[in-house]
C-alpha cells in the first residue's frame, strides 16, 4: 500500500485545490452565459432603453484600469519601502504581478473571439478574429470576452484577499464594482465579467502561492518582522 510521503503531501493538496477551482470555474463560466440577456434588458429597462452614462459607473470604468493600478501600486511599494515593511512590499508587487498577468492574458483571448459588446451597432455575435476580408484584432467594438478591466482589477485585489484577508474583502469589492460599471455601461456582458474575474482569480492565487511560499513552514507564511531588512 502506498503512502503519502511528507514531500508528495503538499503537492497532492496543491493539485486538488488547482482540480477544485477548475471545476467550480468552468460551471461559473458556463452558468453566466445565461445573465447576459436578462441582466442587459434589465439595465436597459432601468436607463429607458439606454445604457447608463453615471458619472460613478463612468469613473469607476475609466480608473479601474491597469495603469491606474501600476500607479496605485507602485505609490503603496513605494510607501511599504519607505516603512521597511516587507510583507506589504511583497503583497503589492505580487498584486501588480497578478494583475499584469491577468490583464495579458485575458487580452490575448479578447482580441481573437470577435465577440461584440452590448452597446455595439453590429449584430450581436461571435465573429472571431477576421470577418469577411476585415480583421477585428483591435476593433474596440469586437473585442469584448473576457473583459479587460476586469481581470486587470481582479488580479490585483485576489492577491490582498488572499494574504490579507481583511483588506481583502475591501479590495474585491472595488473591483466588482469596476466590474459591474462595465456592464452598466454597456462595454461587456455578464460573462464576460464572470470570466474574466474567474481567470483573474486563479492567476492572483498561483502568483501569491509562488511568490509567497518564501518564508513558509509547514503551509503556513511566516513573515520576517515588518521592522526587519529585506529577506
Amino acid at each position: 500500500m502506498l503512502s503519502t510521503t511528507p514531500k508528495s503531501a503538499p503537492l497532492k493538496s496543491f493539485l486538488l485545490k488547482v482540480v477544485f477551482f477548475f471545476v467550480i470555474a468552468t460551471a461559473a463560466i458556463a452558468g453566466s452565459f445565461f445573465l447576459d440577456d436578462p441582466v442587459s434588458q434589465w439595465v436597459q429597462a432601468a436607463n429607458h432603453g439606454h445604457w447608463s452614462h453615471k458619472p460613478v459607473a463612468e469613473m469607476l470604468s475609466h480608473y479601474g484600469d491597469w495603469p491606474e493600478l501600476m500607479l496605485l501600486g507602485g505609490i503603496g511599494f513605494v510607501i511599504a519601502w519607505r516603512l521597511r515593511n516587507v510583507r506589504w512590499q511583497r503583497l503589492i508587487l505580487a498584486a501588480m504581478i497578478a494583475s499584469t498577468l491577468a490583464g495579458m492574458t485575458v487580452n490575448l483571448s479578447r482580441l481573437t473571439t470577435g465577440r461584440t459588446r452590448p452597446r455595439a451597432l453590429a449584430e450581436q455575435g461571435w465573429y472571431g478574429p477576421k470577418h469577411g476580408e476585415k480583421w477585428l484584432i483591435g476593433e474596440a467594438d469586437f473585442n469584448s470576452f473576457p473583459s479587460g478591466h476586469t481581470a486587470t482589477a481582479f488580479g490585483f485585489a485576489a492577491v490582498f484577499l488572499f494574504a490579507a484577508p481583511e483588506w481583502g474583502l475591501l479590495a474585491i469589492a472595488l473591483a466588482s464594482a469596476v466590474a459591474i460599471s462595465r456592464i452598466l455601461l454597456g462595454a461587456h456582458h455578464p460573462s464576460d465579467i464572470i470570466t474574466a474575474a474567474t481567470v483573474a482569480l486563479g492567476i492572483a492565487w498561483l502568483v501569491w502561492e509562488f511568490l509567497g511560499r518564501r518564508g513558509r513552514v509547514d503551509g503556513v507564511i511566516r513573515y520576517p518582522r515588518d521592522s526587519g531588512s529585506a529577506d
